[in-house]
């Protein structure tokens, strides 16, 4: 194939290249037996007529669409490797003039992957981090747990106290006039979760069962409704319910009920293990976040926008999904929060600013130090995620496609070439 490549600027690069008369009648074939039972033409039954009568009576050009989108994909893929680039977002193409037994004539402007300059990357100095348990972490643990087996029981003979579950209707008023989102009816309230606004809890403490009282309060400078933001309120409070929780014991049997073990003590140990673990693996991922911050702010890489915008998309997906899990959706999310779509994505930018150009950094470094995996290391990777989901590692790799398979290798390219940072970095 004849490829043309033309650097239009920093990042962009005009690809011409052609598809042969005999590849597009091919594709014209396609697109004909694709759509030839959506034409009804007199002196045939529908779907019947020969699509030299189909062309002469909507003229050739009615196949163009289709075949295009037929040829296109193979004749681009085989363009932007023969011109040696790396494409970071969908190309704008054209078609020029379409003539009978002449190639056809394609030219696509591509945004490509840029350049990075790398700084020093060896031997970066990090601060030496470190995360110990302490007796207090562990008892903090095991009180979350013995919280979450509490039994909860009623309060009839005294008023609401720190600590207690005030089950509650208020409704919530400023200048006189309720608010959005304001009003609550039977809504269980943790007094000291620090839930509402401050000074709302404060003011249901010491409240008795079935009373009503107004609370004033006042929202925060920065509050998320804008419309709220600083100002004075008062809220209409009736008690309706006081719940409390009646804590188990730290004993064998709590033990037993919330654990695998048998003893208090062995229970304790767990938790002490569980919570080194965590801290480990925390002190670990600090680390390697610092030296790979360093690295990063060494290189030099100038980003095409389309990428960032595109980083942008995949973290606001990700927001979406999250709200979905709860029962909410982006939209009513932007209209509670006050806020445009443009101003929820701007808040995203310089996130995903750091994410891409992260990610450009440690693709250049595996390349400069030729890091990569053999067939060896991917195989025992799917060995041990075979394991993680409990089947075979042959059946895992037959579910696994190529693109799948092409993502597993680049991460763990990543995992080494980050194990190498670290290797070679001074904690001081």
């Amino acid at each position: 194939m004849a490829v043309r490549s033309e650097q239009i600027e920093k990042n962009l690069v005009k690809l011409t290249f052609e598809v042969t008369p005999e590849k597009f009648e091919e594709g014209k074939k396609n697109a004909y037996e694709k759509n030839k039972k959506r034409f009804n033409i007199p002196g045939f039954r529908k779907g019947k007529a020969p699509r030299a009568v189909v062309e002469k009576y909507y003229t050739e050009a009615v196949f163009y669409d289709d075949a295009i989108n037929f040829v296109l994909p193979e004749a681009y893929d085989a363009a932007i490797k023969e011109a040696g680039i790396e494409p970071v977002a969908r190309p704008e193409i054209d078609v020029d003039e379409i003539k009978k037994d002449e190639n056809v004539v394609f030219t696509a402007l591509v945004t490509t992957k840029p350049e990075v300059k790398l700084g020093k990357y060896k031997g970066i100095e990090v601060e030496k981090i470190e995360y110990n348990v302490t007796d207090e972490d562990i008892n903090k643990d095991i009180e979350s747990a013995q919280k979450k087996s509490a039994r909860i029981i009623n309060i009839e003979d005294r008023a609401v106290q720190n600590g207690d579950i005030a089950v509650i209707d208020f409704e919530g008023f400023v200048d006189g006039e309720a608010f959005e989102g304001g009003k609550g009816e039977n809504y269980e309230l943790e007094i000291g979760s620090g839930t509402f606004i401050p000074g709302f809890e404060d003011g249901v403490i010491g409240m008795m069962l079935n009373e009503e009282k107004e609370i004033n309060v006042k929202f925060p400078d920065e509050y998320h409704a804008e419309q709220l933001a600083g100002k004075d309120a008062i809220f209409k409070v009736a008690v309706k319910e006081i719940k409390t929780r009646e804590l188990p014991e730290l004993d064998d049997d709590f033990a037993s009920e919330v654990s695998e073990f048998e003893t208090f003590e062995e229970y304790k140990n767990s938790v002490k293990d569980k919570l080194e673990k965590a801290a480990e693996n925390r002190t670990k991922m600090e680390t390697e976040n610092a030296i790979i911050s360093k690295v990063v702010e060494n290189a030099e890489v100038d980003i095409p926008e389309v990428m960032i915008e595109n980083q942008i998309d995949h973290m606001v997906e990700d927001f979406s999904q999250r709200l979905a899990y709860q029962g909410l959706n982006l939209d009513s999310y932007l209209e509670y929060a006050g806020m445009s779509m443009d101003s929820f994505r701007a808040q995203f930018k310089e996130q995903a600013q750091k994410q891409v150009k992260g990610s450009l950094v440690l693709e250049a470094v595996s390349k400069a130090e030729a890091i990569e995996v053999g067939q060896e290391e991917l195989e025992m990777h799917i060995i041990d995620l075979a394991k993680q989901y409990n089947m075979e590692a042959d059946k895992l790799k037959d579910l696994l496609r190529d693109e799948e398979m092409g993502s597993i290798k680049k991460d763990l390219v990543m995992e080494k070439t980050i194990q190498m940072l670290v290797n070679n970095a001074v904690v001081k």
